[in-house]
């Protein structure tokens, strides 16, 4: 069944803009790396010095988080130094989420390449690609490791694939909307909002309780970009994005700033310590239950239910609503965190085998079961063991009509999409108007994308 499910709403308009070097350092002990990473083993298990060692990286500390994910993640490779005890070993390297991919470009430059690295699909992924950094797994995966390949949903390869070659493997699957503190609601009085007039008059409602309507990391820009992603989606649809990634359709136009207005007048609900809260600080401010609402990708569920276990039995979720007049409000933002294999690592088999442990029926039911986001593989879940998010979120995802990837992450670079983010950062902090920002979007593109 969720194989089924996840095929349909995958292949059901999923939208993916214009995307338009290596040695690996095997220290165990704590260093400093290119780039100020942190590499350490993270893991229980120490090496005894006659393995083969690799590096993963990733963009959480594996050893100081509550968040359920890195720590499924931490059991991973545990499970991996163990079971590969004396052949196989793998060190880690870490970095906090904002800085993960300078360091990681840091590393790549100096030679030093993880053999493994997490990463985003989208234009963050392509870049790996172009360069020749990430590897080729087609052929392992469909002619060697068949039988691996058939335990994955259909069409989760579809944003990892480029030109027929599969760039990446999945681990997860997630999907954006809004958390919302069910007390909250009924204190205020107010019901799930139908559309976006609906959501402004429910935090005036919540504001006039005592407390902050939405909580949100407003300078962290991907974290405001995702609601100013689905703004844009709701006032003009895929056919938008297509086009202006297309140069037939200019950043201008009425529907962006139309968004751009209503995210302006939307973050006066922010808590108004927003610009300097991290995403961290954003989401505690929500499972702490200081702020009735929440916009962030069900990986959030892993953090909320981690930090503060209580919390879920008043945790709702529901849809980003949509805008009178505008598109179909159905859609979903949707991505997965994918596995990189480096294409000059020297250690291809243990690499192999931990993107495979990544995969396998223990961990996939670890993420449905314990940390509520969406596996990768037909593994079967025991819904009862699930946290109720995971099953408003599974049921929720049955009903969409639509996709699309992070607004940001379907734009024409990894430098478009950055572009983006800051210019809803200077419509938040009033540095620009709608106009203003959506103006210098254009010049952007006019200047480093539609002239190719």
């Amino acid at each position: 069944m969720m194989k089924r499910f996840i095929s349909g709403f995958l292949a059901a308009g999923l939208v993916i803009g214009s995307l338009s070097g290596c040695g690996v350092s095997t220290n165990t002990g704590a260093t400093q790396g290119a780039g100020g990473t942190t590499e350490s083993s993270a893991a229980t298990v120490k090496a005894t010095g006659t393995e083969e060692q690799i590096t993963w990286m990733f963009w959480d500390n594996l050893d100081a988080t509550e968040d359920l994910i890195t720590k499924g993640y931490k059991q991973v490779i545990d499970r991996f130094n163990e079971q590969y005890k004396g052949k196989y070993y793998c060190n880690v390297v870490t970095s906090n989420l904002e800085d993960y991919y300078t360091k990681l470009n840091a590393l790549v430059a100096a030679g030093n390449t993880p053999d493994v690295f997490i990463c985003d699909p989208g234009p963050n992924l392509t870049q790996y690609v172009d360069v020749g950094v990430a590897a080729d797994l087609t052929d392992i995966l469909k002619n060697k490791e068949s039988e691996w390949y058939k335990t994955f949903n259909d069409g989760i390869f579809e944003r990892i694939t480029y030109d027929g070659k599969i760039m990446a493997v999945p681990t997860n699957f997630a999907a954006a909307c809004v958390f919302y503190n069910t007390e909250i609601f009924k204190k205020a009085g107010v019901e799930v909002p139908k559309d976006y007039n609906d959501l402004i008059e429910a935090c005036k409602k919540i504001k006039e309780a005592g407390y902050t309507p939405i909580s949100c990391s407003a300078g962290t820009s991907w974290c405001l970009s995702m609601i100013a992603g689905y703004l844009c989606d709701r006032e003009g649809g895929p056919d938008n994005l297509i086009a202006v990634n297309e140069g037939k359709l200019d950043w201008t136009n009425k529907s962006f700033i139309d968004a751009g207005t209503k995210l302006k007048e939307l973050s006066q609900y922010f808590q108004d310590s927003a610009a300097g809260d991290s995403n961290d600080q954003a989401t505690a401010n929500f499972y702490n239950g200081e702020a009735a609402m929440l916009v962030q990708g069900s990986w959030a569920i892993a953090q909320i239910n981690g930090n503060n276990p209580e919390f879920e039995s008043k945790c709702g979720i529901f849809q980003f609503p949509g805008i009178e007049g505008g598109a179909n409000p159905n859609r979903m933002i949707v991505k997965t965190d994918n596995l990189v294999m480096s294409s000059s690592t020297k250690h291809q088999e243990a690499s192999l085998a931990l993107l495979k442990m990544f995969t396998d029926d223990t961990a996939q039911r670890y993420t449905a079961e314990v940390a509520g986001k969406i596996p990768v593989t037909a593994v079967k879940i025991d819904f009862d063991k699930a946290p109720k998010q995971f099953a408003y979120i599974s049921d929720m995802m049955k009903t969409v009509t639509g996709t699309l990837g992070f607004y940001n992450e379907s734009l024409a670079s990894v430098e478009a999409g950055d572009f983006f983010d800051n210019a809803m950062v200077d419509i938040y902090l009033g540095n620009a108007t709608p106009e203003e920002a959506f103006q210098k979007v254009q010049d952007f593109y006019t200047k480093n994308v539609w002239k190719k």
